[in-house]
């Protein structure tokens, strides 16, 4: 199979030769430079060409910005830059770019695609995430009660814009699979109820899931923490998956995949594990193995290797991963082949 064959069967829930061996958000700068001093070349600092060192499958991303340049910038992390609408009006001819998209780029990336080389994904700032980026984070908060028409205008001029991004790329070609970023969860699950996910992002992905399906497009939904209580919302509104799946978050594929039997779901590999020799990282595959063979599963690491992690444990990791992708692959096509009884 190619790169894009393989996403597509294991996406599919079709049988597969074998798993992915994929990086789906790189690594911390933190970690690259710890392995620059460990045997990784020097001059390899590029995602794509890293992922090419370590023999990886290269899925491309690319992340549209909201912000226009000279955006005005929160003071601090999880500060806002508006308070309210007016501020908004201010700083409205700063967002929402007339072309986000570069052709030149995707152009070359598609070529690649057409090949089965590589798998192509796109994501956005989702609608929990982008007001926060605008209202700061506890503001934000407040603001689901406090300035609902703010929140809604936002988020309907972000949906305007989405399905901008959306037209533009597939005029090019097909992304496999794309992302809404939303990071609307911790370890205790989402920080918002759902009356207030339908009444304040429902409708808007209600707008935008249409014209992803419309175009063949898949698409997941990107939170940190605990999403397994939103899966079923973010289900209904037509989404198809979920990353990153944080073990330290709780998150539980066995049950994940109870409650969700037809979403795909990539990550999962708890990272904590990674530094604490090949048996840890062994049983971590092992836990992860029967829900990959049935397909709609692409493990890897749950977020971005952390800086604990040495270049050799990497490697370690890799090898396992390999192995493992080929047992998944093996279980897929014996899982079908089974007669029924």
């Amino acid at each position: 199979m190619t790169t894009r064959e393989r996403f597509h069967a294991v996406a599919g829930f079709r049988p597969f030769d074998r798993l992915p061996v994929l990086e789906w958000a790189g690594w911390w700068n933190q970690t690259l430079d710890r392995w620059h001093g460990e045997g990784l070349p020097a001059t390899l600092t590029d995602r794509y060409e890293i992922c090419r060192h370590f023999g990886l499958d290269i899925y491309r991303q690319d992340w549209f910005s909201v912000l226009r340049p000279g955006c005005p910038q929160p003071a601090s992390h999880g500060a806002g830059i508006i308070t309210s609408a007016a501020d908004y009006d201010r700083v409205r001819p700063f967002l929402f770019p007339d072309r986000p998209v570069d052709p030149a780029r995707w152009e070359a990336w598609a070529a690649e695609q057409r090949r089965g080389d590589v798998v192509l994904w796109f994501s956005v700032d989702g609608f929990f995430w982008f007001p926060r980026r605008l209202l700061g984070i506890e503001r934000h908060l407040f603001a689901f009660y406090d300035q609902p028409e703010l929140m809604h205008r936002i988020n309907a001029d972000l949906a305007t814009w989405i399905l901008k991004v959306i037209e533009q790329v597939c005029a090019i070609c097909t992304p496999d699979f794309m992302t809404f970023g939303e990071d609307m969860s911790y370890n205790r699950g989402p920080m918002l109820s759902k009356e207030l996910f339908d009444a304040f992002m429902r409708p808007y992905y209600d707008r935008v899931i249409p014209a992803l399906r419309r175009h063949g497009v898949l698409p997941i939904i990107d939170s940190d923490g605990d999403i397994a209580a939103a899966a079923p919302w973010f289900a209904e509104a037509g989404l198809g998956g979920v990353l990153p799946l944080e073990r330290q978050a709780g998150v539980d594929i066995g049950a994940l995949r109870r409650q969700q039997p037809e979403m795909v779901f990539i990550g999962h590999f708890d990272k904590m594990t990674m530094d604490k020799g090949e048996d840890a990282m062994r049983r971590e595959f092992e836990r992860l193995l029967p829900v990959a063979a049935q397909g709609g599963f692409l493990i890897g690491c749950d977020h971005q290797t952390p800086p604990g992690v040495s270049y050799r444990d990497y490697q370690t990791y890799l090898k396992l991963f390999r192995d493992y992708a080929e047992r998944a692959g093996a279980l897929s096509r014996r899982l079908r082949a089974a007669p029924v009884r």
